[in-house]
């Protein structure tokens, strides 16, 4: 499953309703699982359900894998169970069939590096498994059994362990969510606003992360956050973040987390979202969402992906969204004014800035601390014990300090998020009532 494909040879399929199949996205995909894509097939019509293309389409399709020696058929349309098991059928022998939610869960297995990752992956592989396990039990009662075609061999209990497997995972995964809320919870105690970026794969997301931290190593932090990366890949490939990067940055006088998150794509299955929402939560649980999106592409293409990562986004995000016009550096003035007039709808205010060029950086920072939680202004009164300078110490850690007077007793005024004046409060509270 996480090997890749470099001699294997594939003919991309598409249908749609109306107008004419775009194919670059699937052929993206494609080859960034490794697959050498040497034909298509397309066809505008309804779906047929035997065989979602028409049966002379699917002919053609047969012709074109025999004669470009292809081993492999991704369509960029979701097969059903008996759709796949039919086209196998009117295949070469040995022709894997698979749609594009296959071939997405195939370059997430190539992906994942840690163990939440790999897990969010079999979930959703499993997932995607149930209902063909389903359909090949319903197959074998009726005694069609050649090797399933694109459906694979058949196993008796095979529908009961997937079962069994999907509930161990979920168990593993929610004791990983509660670790990573926990973490969270400590973050914005230690004073870290918790800020993330989404949107859809390759619109500068990890490019606009390094250059938000460009200033400040993890290192730094190492101790009290052991989970933070140094780097963020910036490639122009999909899915080149599948888990979550994580680096500080310095917003004004805030001290920020930027988390970078697997990159939303169209047309995804409720199953396979699901799958993946212990990462989003890394977005669900910030502070501030930068909603990124390249500036570069047509608008109505901009706008169904805007559409999209809302939906996706409001079930239940929690913090307000900012939405960053990336990619400024390939179009002009002029375009970037129509755009943003034209999204003014689902993007009020955006933020327009090249991450690749460094450009308008330091307004998306100001928009940043303007957007994030207001601090709290404090003033405490210390006794001057041993213990007090610890104090003094921790606040200039956790918050923004403004001045310090040392005399008889201690008197500091500092600017922090609210969990951070409420625990400078707790703590001294403790020393006065131990130097009472």
């Amino acid at each position: 499953m996480t090997a890749t494909h470099t001699t294997d040879r594939a003919v991309v399929a598409k249908r749609v309703d109306s107008g004419e199949a775009d194919t670059e996205e699937i052929r993206d995909l494609a080859r960034a699982a490794g697959y050498d894509v040497v034909g298509e097939i397309t066809q505008t019509r309804t779906e047929d359900p035997a065989y979602h293309l028409g049966e002379g389409k699917v002919t053609r399709l047969a012709n074109t894998v025999a004669r470009e020696e292809a081993t492999t058929v991704i369509f960029d349309n979701q097969l059903g169970p008996y759709q796949t098991y039919n086209i196998g059928n009117e295949l070469p022998t040995g022709v894997t069939v698979m749609d594009r939610f296959r071939l997405i869960l195939e370059i997430f297995g190539q992906r994942a590096r840690t163990r939440k990752a790999q897990l969010q992956v079999e979930l959703a592989e499993l997932r995607y498994e149930l209902p063909r396990a389903e359909a090949k039990a319903s197959l074998a009662k009726r005694d069609e059994r050649p090797g399933f075609m694109g459906l694979g061999e058949y196993d008796e209990s095979r529908e009961e362990d997937i079962k069994k497997q999907i509930a161990n995972i979920r168990d593993e995964l929610e004791s990983i969510e509660e670790t990573e809320r926990h973490r969270r919870k400590q973050r914005r105690e230690s004073g870290f606003d918790l800020v993330a970026l989404a949107g859809y794969t390759n619109a500068g997301k990890s490019t606009l992360l390094r250059r938000l931290a460009a200033d400040l190593e993890v290192d730094e932090n190492e101790d009290l956050h052991p989970d933070l990366d140094t780097t963020a890949e910036s490639e122009d490939r999909l899915f080149t973040t599948l888990g979550t990067t994580t680096r500080r940055a310095e917003v004004g006088k805030r001290e920020v987390l930027v988390t970078d998150t697997v990159g939303f794509i169209q047309d995804l299955p409720h199953w396979l979202v699901e799958s993946f929402k212990s990462t989003l939560d890394s977005v669900y649980r910030a502070d501030l969402v930068l909603l990124v999106v390249d500036v570069s592409e047509p608008v109505e293409e901009i706008r169904e992906k805007l559409v999209t990562s809302h939906d996706t986004l409001y079930e239940r995000n929690e913090a307000p969204i900012v939405t960053v016009l990336n990619k400024t550096d390939t179009v002009d003035d002029e375009e970037i004014r129509r755009k943003r007039e034209a999204l003014s709808a689902l993007a009020p205010n955006p933020v327009a800035v090249s991450a690749a060029e460094g450009l308008n950086i330091d307004a998306l920072a100001e928009r940043i601390d303007a957007e994030l939680p207001d601090y709290e202004r404090e003033r405490l009164v210390l006794p001057m014990t041993e213990e007090t300078m610890s104090v003094v110490s921790w606040i200039h850690d956790h918050a923004h300090v403004e001045t310090v007077d040392y005399g008889d007793e201690v008197v500091i005024e500092f600017e922090a998020r609210p969990a951070v004046v409420e625990m400078s409060r707790s703590k001294a509270g403790d020393l006065v009532g131990a130097s009472a």
